[in-house]
C-alpha cells in the first residue's frame, strides 16, 4: 500500500496532510496559498509533504482535495460570462427574485446585487411541459438554434438550460443539450434537471446558473492540477471535497462544479466529526477560523446537518450542503476605528497578500494577528520559524490607528480589538445553536483553523460553555475531514403529494430511480455493494405554507403517519409549535448516497505524561488581569495524561492555544487538548 494526500486551500495558508495507507503514520505541514495561482500552492504544498516524508510521488495512491475556486468566483463576482435559456415568459426570473431583502439589510439603504446573467444574455424558448410531466407544447429547436448562435457570437461559452418543470421530465432540457452542442461546440452546459431537479422557477434557476457561472473556472483549475501532478509521476486519482461533506472524482467536478462551493469549510466539519468520536462527544460546535473567515456548524449526534436551502453570497443555493455559517472574522480581518468612533473589525480581510502589518509585506492596517502578537499570545514567528513577525510594526499599527483615536492605551485597545471579534463570532454560534432550537451549554465547542484556539475558551465562556476540545493538529484539520470521508452524492425529484389521497406507488417508483441512480454511481466511485449505505429522506409542509423541512423517511413500507410525526416534532423545535390537525404535503423526495473506499482513523499519541518541567515564559495580556508571565509550552513535550494550569501559552507549528486564568488543560489518547474551566484538578503532570 502507498501513501495518500490531502490539501485543503485557505485564504492564506494551504493545509496539507500525508498518511501511509497501511501503518497509518502521518504527517501534516503547512504552505503559503499563492492567490496569483492556487494551484502553485497546491503543488508546493504536495512537493513539501513528500519531502518531510522522504517518500517518492510515485508512491501516492489518491490525491484528496478541498477547494474554495467556487465559492471565491461566486463572492468575488469573477465568474464566466454565462448565458441562459429559459421558457418562454420566464426571462426576468432572474431580476424578480423573491421580492425579499437579506435579514441584517437595511430595507431603505439595500440595493439589490447585480444577477449573475443579464437579461440581455437570457433566451425565452417555446415548448411546455406540464407538473406532471407530460408534452404540452414542443421544443422551439429552431428558438435554441438561434439562441446558440447568439451566444457564440458574443463569445459566451457556458450556457444554463432551466426549462419549466424539467425536474418532471428532462426530455426538452436533454434535447437542447444537443442542439447547443451542435451549433456551438465549445460551450459548456448545465441543465437543471441534472443539477437541482426540484421545483420553485428561481431558485432552480440561480443554482444553474450558478453551476454554469463556475464550471469553466473550475474545471479549468482542475485540469491545471492534473496537468502538473503528471509530470512529478504521480499518477493517482484526484477526488474533490463536496459541498455536502463527501468526496467526487475530478472529472465528475468539471460538469457539476456548484457542488464544490462550501468544500473546504465542509472537509473541516467532517475532521471534527473524526475528533468527536475520537474524544468521546457527540455533540458538538465547531469554529474553524482562519486568516479571513470563521466558519461555524453545530453537530448533532455525531453528524453534522445537512441543509437544502443554503446560500452563497447574496444568492441561495439550494443543493445539499452541510449547513456551515460563514462570517468575515479571522486572524488577518482589519481593525478600524471609523469617523464617529467606533472600531470595527472585519469582514474585510489583509488575506495572505499582503497579510497583517507584522508579516512586514507592505500590510499598514492593523489586523487580529496584530493584537495577538502585541499581547503576547502569539510568537514571534509562524510555521516553526518559517514566518518571522514583526511586534513592533504591529505595536505601531495599533497605537497610531486604534489606541491614539479612542484614547486607550496600546495593550486595551488591542484587547478591544479581540473582545469584537469574539463577539462577532459568538453572534454565529448563537445562529447555529440557539436559533435553531439548542442550547450551546449542552454542547462541546472545537475550535481549530490556525486561529481558532486562541479564541476557543473566550468563545465558550461567552455562551457557558463548559468543554473545549482543540484537536492535536487544529491547523490541518480540514485535511483529516478529508482523509476520513465517504464518496458521497445526493439525488432529489419533486413529486407532489396532497393528503388524504398520497400516491405511495408513485413515490415508491421516485424511490427506486432515484436509488438505481445511487447504487450505479458508488460503484461507479468503487464502493462494494455491501458498503452502499443510501439513506431515504423527504421535504414535508403544511398545506399553504411557504417552505419545506426535511426529515428522514427510514420505512420500508413507507409508513406516512411516522414520516408526519417527524415533520410536526422538527417545525416544533424549530418554531416552538406544530399544527398537528393541518394537512401535510409532501413536495421533494431525496435519497443520500454514501460509500467507504478507504479508511482514516486518528493515531494514538504514543508519549505519555513527562514530570512538569521548566518552560520560557512570556509576557500575556488577560483582560481584568493584566500581563502575566506565562509559560510556554512545546505540545509536541505534552504526553497522554498530561495537564496544563492556566495561564499558559500552548504553542506547536500550526496554532497557539491559549489556557486563561482559571482554566485547565489535559492531554486524551489521541493527543486533543480538552480545556475546562474552574475544573476539579485531575491527576497527571501538571504544567504551570
Amino acid at each position: 500500500m502507498g501513501y495518500t494526500v490531502a490539501l485543503d486551500v485557505g485564504g492564506t495558508f494551504t493545509d496539507v496532510a500525508l498518511v501511509h495507507e497501511a501503518s497509518g503514520r502521518l504527517w501534516v505541514t503547512k504552505t503559503p496559498t499563492t492567490p496569483h495561482d492556487v494551484s502553485a500552492g497546491f503543488i508546493a504544498g504536495i512537493d513539501k509533504a513528500l519531502r518531510l516524508a522522504g517518500v517518492e510521488a510515485a508512491s501516492l495512491r489518491h490525491v484528496l482535495h478541498g477547494t474554495t475556486t467556487a465559492t471565491n468566483a461566486i463572492l468575488e463576482g469573477k465568474g464566466a460570462a454565462t448565458g441562459l435559456l429559459t421558457t418562454a415568459g420566464f426571462r426576468y426570473v432572474l431580476e424578480i427574485g423573491r421580492h425579499d431583502i437579506p435579514r441584517r439589510a437595511n430595507m431603505f439603504a439595500w440595493v439589490k446585487p447585480a444577477r449573475p446573467v443579464s437579461p440581455e444574455l437570457i433566451f425565452e424558448i417555446g415548448g411546455r411541459v406540464t407538473v406532471e410531466g407530460e408534452e404540452l407544447e414542443p421544443l422551439d429547436e429552431a428558438g435554441v438554434r438561434a439562441a446558440a448562435r447568439r451566444l457564440r457570437e458574443a463569445g459566451v461559452n457556458s450556457i444554463a438550460v432551466c426549462f419549466l418543470h424539467s425536474y418532471a421530465n428532462p426530455a426538452h432540457e436533454r434535447r437542447a443539450h444537443a442542439v447547443l452542442l451542435d451549433e456551438h461546440p465549445d460551450c459548456a452546459v448545465s441543465l437543471s434537471s441534472e443539477v437541482l431537479p426540484v421545483f420553485r422557477e428561481f431558485e432552480r434557476s440561480m443554482g444553474t446558473v450558478l453551476n454554469a457561472y463556475v464550471q469553466p473556472l473550475v474545471a479549468g483549475y482542475v485540469a491545471r492540477l492534473v496537468e502538473q501532478l503528471r509530470p512529478r509521476g504521480i499518477t493517482a486519482p484526484l477526488s474533490i471535497m463536496k459541498s455536502n461533506g463527501g468526496v467526487i472524482g475530478a472529472d465528475v467536478v468539471r460538469t457539476q462544479a456548484i457542488h464544490t462551493a462550501l468544500s473546504g469549510p465542509a472537509a473541516g466539519v467532517i475532521g471534527v466529526r473524526r475528533i468527536g468520536e475520537a474524544a468521546g462527544f457527540a455533540d458538538l460546535i465547531s469554529v474553524d477560523v482562519g486568516g479571513t473567515s470563521a466558519d461555524v456548524c453545530l453537530v448533532r449526534g455525531g453528524e453534522a446537518e445537512v441543509t437544502v436551502e443554503g446560500r452563497v453570497g447574496a444568492w441561495p443555493l439550494h443543493v445539499p450542503m452541510i449547513d456551515i455559517h460563514t462570517i468575515g472574522a479571522g486572524g488577518g480581518s482589519i481593525a478600524r476605528v471609523t469617523d464617529d468612533g467606533t472600531l470595527t473589525v472585519g469582514p474585510e480581510s489583509a488575506g495572505a497578500q499582503p497579510g497583517p502589518v507584522c508579516y512586514g509585506a507592505g500590510g499598514e492596517e492593523p489586523t487580529v494577528t496584530d493584537a495577538h502578537l502585541v499581547l503576547g499570545r502569539i510568537p514571534s514567528h509562524l510555521l516553526g520559524g518559517e514566518i518571522p513577525l514583526d511586534v513592533e510594526r504591529a505595536r505601531r499599527a495599533i497605537e497610531e490607528r486604534v489606541a491614539q483615536p479612542l484614547g486607550l492605551p496600546l495593550a486595551a485597545a488591542a484587547h478591544g480589538i479581540l473582545d469584537i471579534v469574539n463577539n462577532n463570532m459568538v453572534g454565529a454560534l448563537r445562529l447555529v445553536s440557539v436559533e435553531r432550537g439548542y442550547d450551546p451549554r449542552d454542547f462541546v465547542l472545537v475550535p481549530f483553523g490556525g486561529a481558532g484556539p486562541l479564541h476557543g475558551a473566550d468563545l465558550a465562556a461567552l455562551l457557558a460553555m463548559r468543554t473545549v476540545v482543540v484537536p492535536r493538529h487544529p491547523g490541518v484539520l480540514s485535511t483529516f475531514g478529508l482523509l476520513g470521508t465517504e464518496v458521497r452524492n445526493d439525488y432529489a425529484r419533486t413529486s407532489l403529494q396532497k393528503p388524504p389521497d398520497y400516491d405511495l406507488g408513485a413515490v415508491g417508483a421516485v424511490y427506486a430511480d432515484l436509488e438505481g441512480q445511487a447504487r450505479a454511481w458508488l460503484a461507479a466511485e468503487g464502493v462494494e455493494p455491501a458498503g452502499h449505505r443510501l439513506t431515504r429522506l423527504a421535504d414535508l409542509r403544511y398545506r399553504h405554507q411557504g417552505f419545506e423541512l426535511t426529515v428522514p423517511w427510514p420505512e420500508a413500507d413507507l409508513s406516512v403517519d411516522a414520516l408526519v410525526a417527524r415533520f410536526h416534532e422538527r417545525h416544533r423545535q424549530l418554531y416552538t409549535y406544530a399544527l398537528a390537525d393541518a394537512p401535510v404535503e409532501i413536495v421533494t423526495l431525496r435519497v443520500a448516497a454514501a460509500g467507504r473506499v478507504r479508511r482514516f482513523t486518528l493515531p494514538s499519541l504514543d508519549r505519555r505524561g513527562a514530570a512538569a518541567a521548566q518552560h520560557p515564559r512570556r509576557r500575556v495580556y488577560f483582560a481584568g488581569v493584566g500581563w502575566k508571565a506565562c509559560p510556554c509550552i512545546d505540545r509536541e513535550r505534552l504526553g497522554v495524561g498530561a495537564v496544563v494550569t492556566g495561564p499558559a501559552i500552548v504553542e506547536q507549528p500550526d496554532t497557539t492555544t491559549v489556557v486563561p486564568p482559571g482554566h485547565r488543560a489535559t492531554v486524551d489518547r489521541v493527543g486533543n487538548l480538552v480545556i475546562r474551566a474552574g475544573a476539579r484538578r485531575p491527576r497527571g503532570p501538571r504544567y504551570q
